[in-house]
C-alpha cells in the first residue's frame, strides 16, 4: 500500500484493470462496511447462553463436567469446524452438522444433526443482542456514509439475524461467504461488496473485531481496515490499521479522514 500523498485506488470494475495513483485528498470516505458477530452484534454472549441453557434442556451438561468445560469444548468445536469452512474444505451446512457430531461424539445422520442444532438454535435466538454502542453509533453515521455488511457465514443466517434484532433496514447491501464462494481475509470477498456498492476501495471503511481477518484482510484489499478491540487485547494490531475500543469512536475517527500507513489510534 502506498503512503505519503497518493493512494492505490483500483478503477472500477474492482476485479480488472490496473491499480491508478489518485491523490489522497482527492478520496474519501463514502460508505462503512460491517462485519456483524461480536462486532455489531454480542455473539458471544448468545453462543454461551444459548449452548448452556440448549445442555440444560437436552439434560447433558453433566456429561462435559463443568459448565465452563462445555462451553470451552462448545468454542474450540466451533472454530476448529469453522476454519474448515472458511479454507473452502466444507460448505456451511456441513460444517454445522460436523460441528454438532464432534460436539457430541456421535454419528449423527444429516436429520439428526440438524435437529440438535435447531434445538440449540432456539436457546442461542433467545439470548440474541446488539452491542449497546451499535444502533447509536448507526444513528450517528446514518446521514454521512453509506452502510452494507460483509459476514463470513450465510446469507439466510445473517439476514434473519438482522432482521430479527430489528437493524436489517440499515444497510443495502448484505454479502456473505457462502453464497460469494470466498471468504475473508480473501481480497475478492472485500472486492464483492465494492462492487456491490460501486466504490473503489480506497472508499470504503470496513470495521470488524479480527484484526487479521478483518482488519489487515481490509488493508490488503485497499480498503480502509478498521480493528473493534473492545476486550483491549494486548495483542498488536497489523501496522496500517486503525484500533478502536468501542464503535462510539468510530463516527471521530472517519471525520479525521486519516487512512494508509497511520499507526493504530487505540493501545
Amino acid at each position: 500500500m502506498a503512503s505519503g500523498p497518493f493512494a492505490y485506488v483500483r478503477s472500477m470494475p474492482i476485479n480488472a484493470g490496473p491499480l491508478e495513483a489518485v491523490p489522497l485528498e482527492a478520496v474519501s470516505i463514502k460508505a462503512v462496511v460491517w462485519d456483524i458477530d461480536d462486532t455489531i452484534f454480542d455473539y458471544a454472549h448468545a453462543d454461551t447462553e444459548g449452548i448452556r441453557a440448549h445442555l440444560v434442556a437436552e439434560d447433558l451438561l453433566a456429561r462435559y463436567g463443568t459448565a465452563a468445560e462445555a462451553l470451552t469444548l462448545w468454542k474450540q468445536t466451533t472454530e476448529r469446524h469453522w476454519a474448515r469452512f472458511g479454507a473452502g474444505e466444507v460448505d456451511f451446512e456441513t460444517q454445522r452438522r460436523d460441528r454438532v457430531r464432534d460436539f457430541v461424539g456421535a454419528a449423527l445422520d444429516d436429520t439428526e444433526a440438524d435437529a440438535w442444532f435447531a434445538r440449540y438454535r432456539t436457546h442461542y435466538e433467545a439470548a440474541w443482542t446488539l452491542f449497546p454502542d451499535t444502533v447509536p453509533t448507526l444513528d450517528a453515521l446514518a446521514d454521512r456514509y453509506r452502510h452494507a455488511v460483509l459476514s463470513n457465514s450465510a446469507h439466510a443466517v445473517q439476514d434473519h439475524k438482522l432482521r430479527t434484532l430489528g437493524v436489517r433496514d440499515r444497510f443495502e447491501a448484505l454479502l456473505c461467504a457462502a453464497d460469494l464462494g470466498v471468504s475473508k481475509p480473501a481480497a475478492e470477498a472485500f472486492h464483492a461488496v465494492c462492487e456491490e456498492l460501486g466504490l473503489a476501495p480506497a472508499e470504503i471503511a470496513y470495521v470488524g473485531d479480527q484484526p487479521e481477518i478483518d482488519a489487515r484482510g481490509a488493508r490488503d484489499a485497499g480498503l480502509l481496515g478498521i480493528w473493534l478491540d473492545r476486550n483491549g487485547s494486548a495483542q498488536e494490531g497489523p501496522s496500517g490499521i486503525h484500533r478502536i475500543a468501542a464503535l462510539t469512536e468510530l463516527p471521530a475517527l472517519l471525520r479525521a479522514d486519516t487512512r494508509f500507513g497511520a499507526p493504530s489510534t487505540f493501545g
